[in-house]
């Protein structure tokens, strides 16, 4: 671990490449500039086969190649990658495998997930949960309310510009891997790329969203064999429903001293008093608060 509890892997808010200024009218008339994030095009081949193009802020796309692969169930754990080559200028990563791969059935069963920069989801992504057994865990609420205070003061692209998702993978309270994009979605395949090129172990780990706790949050967090989904955002039903069988603890609206969990409760440890713990007055106070206090602007 990094030195101040930083993450080992986390965004470059100074790089020039990742925003960009646009000029504006404020609510008072007076031309304003703002930093917005970029987003660029990125075409992911799996050998010589184009697997989908993405739209992506850009940077670490070998790990989002690689997530993207093995949430998709395209990349297996014993598959050996033999290269990636990225091509910035044509904005295309190839990842080549020992494996011969062809998936021209699957990609054909295409599914438009409900991310933003709208995500899509291949085949047999839902069989791919079938009798997965996640491992025994547990999640203290000291642990809780320290990643959520880490997270918020870890420097940004979302404190830098704003209209950002990020996600964050977490040991106990303290942040490994912080992942942003313009979609949760590719937040999260970033994520799943490291762990899946450092053979980093999952059963001790919690992931943290900012987006909503959807389908597609908790079928990528259940592939990748992670026990517990965090996030300061809300459910959706089919959500609920995949965590509560496939045994997935999920715990939303997570905002200050308040949480809701809605699956796999049995993993919680209420080990430290709310009352001691700041609460947010107002909605959105969290990163938004932050925000305003470092002078950063944008919307989500």
């Amino acid at each position: 671990m990094q030195s101040q509890n930083r993450p080992v892997v986390m965004p470059n808010p100074s790089d020039p490449k990742l925003t960009a200024k646009v000029g504006g009218l404020d609510h008072t008339g007076v031309r304003v500039d703002i930093s917005v994030p970029v987003e660029r095009t990125l075409t992911l081949y799996l050998n010589a086969q184009e697997i989908v193009t993405m739209m992506t802020i850009g940077d670490y796309p070998e790990y989002l190649a690689l997530g993207y692969l093995f949430n998709q169930n395209m990349l297996h754990d014993d598959d050996r990658v033999t290269a990636i080559d990225y091509d910035e200028d044509l904005e295309v990563v190839v990842v080549r495998t020992e494996r011969g791969t062809d998936y021209e059935a699957k990609l054909k069963r295409r599914t438009l997930t409900s991310g933003c920069a709208q995500g899509t989801a291949f085949g047999d992504l839902l069989e791919s949960m079938e009798g997965v057994s996640l491992p025994a865990a547990e999640l203290r609420t000291s642990w809780l309310y320290r990643l959520t205070r880490s997270v918020n003061t870890t420097p940004s692209l979302y404190l830098e510009a704003g209209s950002i998702h990020g996600c964050v993978l977490c040991r106990e309270g303290e942040p490994i891997c912080y992942m942003e994009d313009v979609g949760r979605h590719n937040a999260v395949d970033k994520i799943s790329g490291w762990l899946y090129q450092n053979d980093v172990p999952t059963a001790d780990k919690i992931m943290y969203t900012t987006g909503r706790l959807t389908s597609e949050m908790v079928i990528k967090t259940v592939r990748m064999g992670i026990p517990i989904l965090v996030s300061r955002s809300g459910f959706t039903s089919w959500g609920v429903d995949l965590a509560r069988k496939a045994g997935l603890t999920l715990v939303g609206r997570a905002r200050g001293k308040r949480f809701i969990v809605a699956s796999g409760e049995e993993r919680i440890v209420f080990d430290e008093d709310p009352v001691g713990i700041a609460d947010e007055p107002t909605r959105d106070k969290g990163r938004i608060g932050v925000r305003a206090a470092t002078g950063a602007n944008g919307h989500d």
